[in-house]
């Protein structure tokens, strides 16, 4: 692997570490303190998927899995929903972490696909 890679891997990594601890702590916290729209079923449940793909996605590539790649472009549409999801309840620093993730997950696909 180069270095380029390497470091690619390793923000990517980080920025899917940042988006599940925000979207974990938001929803369990945030979100049930709030209730109205923030606890609305599909708001909810995006908070927790995307949370849960970007433990696995980060976990994949940390363990060099051959479906890290398939994952991460999963990864890069769940948060891309849950941002604009966030973001039409006001939870911007939320929204912003989730796109920070999708555009990373798109550019490690990028890399992992070549």
């Amino acid at each position: 692997m180069s270095h380029t890679t390497d470091h690619n891997m390793q923000s990517c990594v980080d920025a899917c570490n940042r988006c599940h601890q925000t979207c974990l702590h938001e929803a369990m916290n945030h979100c049930l303190e709030s209730g109205g729209s923030h606890v609305a079923p599909d708001h909810f449940r995006l908070m927790m998927s995307c949370a849960e793909i970007c433990q696995t996605s980060a976990n994949l590539m940390l363990s060099a899995s051959a479906f890290s790649d398939q994952f991460c472009r999963v990864c890069a549409e769940v948060c891309d929903a849950c941002a604009r999801s966030c973001e039409q309840i006001g939870m911007d620093d939320c929204a912003r972490v989730c796109r920070e993730c999708a555009e990373s997950c798109r550019r490690m696909a990028g890399f992992s696909s070549r």
